[in-house]
């Protein structure tokens, strides 16, 4: 709490970088509830990079986690963050998950169901009250980047989910380039409009301070 403090109120930050999951944690943890009420009364910011959850490291000992895990990770921090009810009880916290959402854009149709599932299991979690906005138009609030996604098998996906307006450009650097991405997306259906927008305008909109001076 003190460190949101002395960046916002000392350090003019624009927002503040989680990792995806902290030990077996996720974002909508309950220990997690005081951070996120403050980031929240902040309208912050708040940008998620993917990591490996301590119950998921080595469960492929042949394949380095950023092939598999780092995706999933990022689609349980999603996941938690909407069906724990953080997003709707933080609606002014302004979310950025990397890499287009992970593995989310594919999977989304299991999230939208899950409420009928739940009633149907008689999980008695009550997610439709956790979303009462419901999932779809949750998921569609986020903004995503196109780290290391800026190819059209990942870009299709997230853009038949979300508008071009909640897309930001990214690049994993020192990973890959910015070049890298620009020609990626060129090959993905956006028009001028929206790649202007992917690459500066969305960021403006969120950040406007950026384009002063």
């Amino acid at each position: 709490m003190k460190e949101i403090e002395y960046v916002f109120d000392h350090l003019n930050a624009d927002g503040v970088g989680v990792m995806t999951s902290f030990g077996d944690r996720w974002l909508g943890d309950e220990s997690l509830l005081p951070v996120m009420e403050e980031l929240n009364r902040r309208k912050a910011i708040v940008y998620t990079h993917p990591t490996v959850a301590d119950c998921c490291r080595n469960v492929l000992p042949d394949v380095h986690y950023s092939v598999v895990e780092l995706s999933t990770d990022t689609t349980r921090a999603i996941a938690n963050v909407v069906f724990s009810g953080t997003a709707a009880r933080f609606p002014d916290i302004r979310f950025i998950f990397s890499h287009a959402g992970g593995t989310m854009p594919f999977i989304y149709q299991r999230f939208v169901g899950y409420p009928l599932l739940d009633k149907a299991l008689g999980l008695n979690k009550r997610i439709q009250d956790k979303a009462p906005s419901g999932v779809l138009k949750t998921l569609q609030s986020f903004y995503y980047d196109t780290a290391q996604a800026a190819h059209p098998m990942a870009m299709k996906p997230l853009a038949n989910l979300v508008s071009a307006k909640q897309i930001l450009f990214g690049t994993d650097f020192p990973f890959r380039t910015a070049a890298d991405h620009i020609k990626g997306l060129a090959r993905c259906e956006f028009d001028a409009q929206d790649l202007a927008r992917i690459y500066r305008s969305n960021v403006l909109d969120l950040m406007p301070q950026l384009g002063r001076g």
